[in-house]
């Protein structure tokens, strides 16, 4: 994994467990923001990328959701075999509802996150 990808794991890390916790009280929908939040996060590393596509999907699977699990299925191979080369939309929120093409605002927190991880260590 490289730096970046190091430094910002406890930031995604953070958001698939708000995830999971709303998941787990039955706030499906609330749930889904965060990994959306957690994929905003991580989508300049494969590593992380791949990941949250991964829970996203198995989020669609649990849910019983076709249509997102099968956009979730594309974005994992393009999550591994285009991350690397920097072929991704940023701030793009990556739910099968939205294009995989498509860039986003990225939220500010989130920004201030993001900048502080792709900064060497001093």
């Amino acid at each position: 994994m490289n730096t970046f990808g190091k430094r910002i794991r406890p930031a995604v890390d953070a958001e698939l467990a708000i995830a999971k916790s709303l998941e787990a009280s039955a706030r499906a929908e609330s749930s889904f923001k965060h990994l959306e939040r957690a994929h905003v996060l991580g989508q300049a590393s494969t590593v992380q990328h791949v990941r949250v596509h991964f829970e996203m999907l198995r989020w669609a699977w649990r849910k019983g959701r076709a249509s997102e699990a099968l956009g979730q299925v594309i974005r994992i191979i393009g999550a591994a075999t285009k991350t690397a080369a920097g072929w991704v939309p940023t701030g793009n929120t990556g739910g099968a509802n939205v294009s995989p093409f498509k860039v986003m605002p990225v939220p500010q927190d989130l920004k201030e996150i993001i900048r502080s991880a792709a900064k060497p260590n001093t």
